[in-house]
């Protein structure tokens, strides 16, 4: 057990330099017609709504787990932050925290850490998605996130839609990190662009296992059994998939980073509470 004990104290050091990252990342990037506000509130407002009680801050379940919280910065398919991610933070129901946890664990043995880059989304992000799809003449992150697919048919091949299963509390997007990891660089807005599927060493850095396609990238190669994708990095697949199978979550077959906890707490509601500590109700 000594190994394993060395693993967790590593990845909380890890896990603390990774948040000092994300908190450096510059987020009042220009926007676009379709882009967050400038500026916003931190935590929830009078008038926002709360989580449930059965919604909890992934952190105070498994601190060990790596944040990479990728829309709450500009490094995203749109360029900016997004609507609604008050504070870099993974909010999840109890269950799938839970089940995360336990995924966790074994791949700690193992000698990696899950790392979340999405878990829940409120519905008003979603709905600066579709805003954002609709604006065809904002293309500034083509280059990265959908070099071959033509925005005009984002909704007809199911990239963007109007409800999200992330907004039911269930559903994470994470990837596997071999440990001792180290923390990502941060993006500087305006920097210039690299294909989503290139090699990895020509991909924007992520401390990820090499998983053949980064995080979000709008194309068939990212399908998480895409035939193309083979050797080490289907590897890396199956590793992260096997691992979370065991732990009670299923993979949606286009992304290999998109994975929801069954049987969801709240299978047929979406919520729109804000991402912030202060939308968690007292406990």
């Amino acid at each position: 057990m000594p190994r394993l004990a060395a693993a967790w104290r590593g990845l909380a050091a890890a896990t603390a330099a990774a948040l000092l990252t994300v908190a450096l990342v510059p987020s009042n990037a220009a926007a676009g017609p379709a882009a967050a506000p400038s500026s916003h509130p931190v935590g929830a407002g009078a008038g926002d709504p709360r989580a449930p009680r059965e919604f909890v801050a992934l952190r105070d379940v498994d601190p060990t787990i790596i944040q990479e919280i990728r829309y709450a910065t500009p490094h995203d398919f749109i360029g900016v932050p997004v609507t609604g991610y008050r504070e870099p933070l993974c909010l999840l129901t109890r269950d799938a925290a839970r089940a995360l946890h336990r995924a966790q664990v074994g791949f700690l043995r193992r000698g990696y850490s899950l790392k979340v880059y999405d878990c829940y989304r409120p519905q008003r992000a979603v709905d600066h998605f579709v805003a954002w799809a609709k604006d065809l003449s904002d293309q500034r992150m083509k280059a990265e996130f959908y070099p071959r697919v033509d925005k005009s048919v984002l909704f007809r091949d199911g990239y963007i839609a109007e409800k999200s299963g992330h907004s039911r509390g269930s559903t994470v997007d994470l990837t596997l990190v071999r440990l001792p990891a180290v923390p990502t660089r941060p993006y500087v807005p305006g920097e210039p662009l690299t294909s989503c599927f290139g090699p990895k060493a020509s991909r924007f850095p992520d401390n990820s296992l090499d998983m053949g396609t980064g995080f979000d990238c709008f194309d068939t190669l990212a399908h998480t059994l895409d035939p193309r994708i083979t050797g080490a990095r289907r590897a890396h697949r199956l590793l992260l998939k096997a691992g979370l199978e065991e732990a009670g979550f299923v993979n949606y077959a286009d992304e290999w980073w998109h994975y929801t906890f069954s049987p969801e707490t709240f299978p047929d509601t979406y919520f729109d509470f804000p991402i912030a500590r202060s939308s968690l109700e007292r406990r």
